[in-house]
């Protein structure tokens, strides 16, 4: 008999809730111990879920940096501590492809700027492959099949393309207050996102004002014109939807189960994509 559950809203991470919690409070209190003058961007960063604004917008970069580089010295102990080579290599590749994505992102011609291409692997340098290298990481520790891997690595990149596609919509629609940081943040740093992307499809003048840069508070001006008269907006996030929507396929293609919280979990995850 098939089984079937209330139609709750499922959040995902409130599965999880209890065993993040302890990990949370016992990370707060060895860099409370550990590094003192990081207290209190612990108490900030470990109040999960109750802040708005990035760490470095409320404490600075220094010590933004700082909290940083000691979280991930003690994440690279416990990786060690697993002894699994492969994990500790796919992690490795995490590091390697954010530096990867932040250094194409300081560094483009003025054609690479113009390349959704390039732009794409970018994005899964900055953001997705943390998301599909820890997944297969997990897939890989719990001893599931080559199969399963991968498709943990595909649920995990295809969210995480998604994420930053609606990130870099925001940056046009959303407020400061809503987004933890300065709309327009992307354009006025010279970053080229998806939405100006589509819109220099639609109106290839704009291709002489991107190769021009946005150092001219003009050249913002008359991006955004064209932007509004685009269907750029739409085009991001119809891109979005259609990676969300291979996650979902992702799960789907998982092996059946018959255990209630692994069905309830999975349902979770498919609604995350909304």
């Amino acid at each position: 008999m098939a089984r079937h559950f209330l139609r709750e809203e499922l959040d995902p991470f409130s599965l999880v809730a209890d065993e993040l919690s302890p990990v949370a409070n016992r990370l707060q209190a060895m860099v409370v111990a550990e590094v003192p003058k990081l207290a209190s961007a612990a108490e900030y960063f470990f109040k999960l879920g109750t802040w708005y604004w990035s760490l470095n917008a409320v404490m600075g970069n220094k010590l933004a940096v700082l909290s940083g580089d000691f979280l991930l010295s003690q994440a690279c102990v416990a990786l060690a501590a697993l002894k699994d080579t492969e994990v500790v290599s796919l992690i490795a590749t995490v590091v390697e492809n954010l530096v990867m994505g932040e250094t194409m992102q300081m560094n483009t011609s003025s054609e690479q700027r113009c390349s959704m291409e390039y732009y794409m692997q970018k994005t899964y340098y900055k953001t997705a492959s943390l998301i599909s290298n820890g997944y297969k990481a997990i897939a890989l520790l719990a001893v599931q099949t080559a199969e399963v891997v991968m498709l943990a690595f595909e649920y995990g990149k295809n969210p995480g393309l998604a994420f930053q596609l609606i990130d870099d919509v925001l940056d046009f629609t959303g407020t400061s207050a809503s987004l933890g940081k300065g709309s327009l943040t992307d354009i006025r740093h010279g970053i080229v996102t998806a939405p100006i992307l589509y819109a220099m499809e639609e109106f290839p003048q704009l291709h002489t004002v991107v190769y021009q840069g946005f150092d001219n508070p003009e050249n913002i001006h008359i991006a955004l014109e064209y932007l509004g008269k685009s269907h750029g907006i739409h085009r991001t996030r119809e891109l979005a939807m259609k990676h969300a929507n291979l996650a979902v396929v992702a799960i789907n293609s998982l092996p059946e189960s018959n255990d209630d919280h692994v069905m309830k979990s999975r349902r979770a995850l498919v609604e995350l994509k909304e």
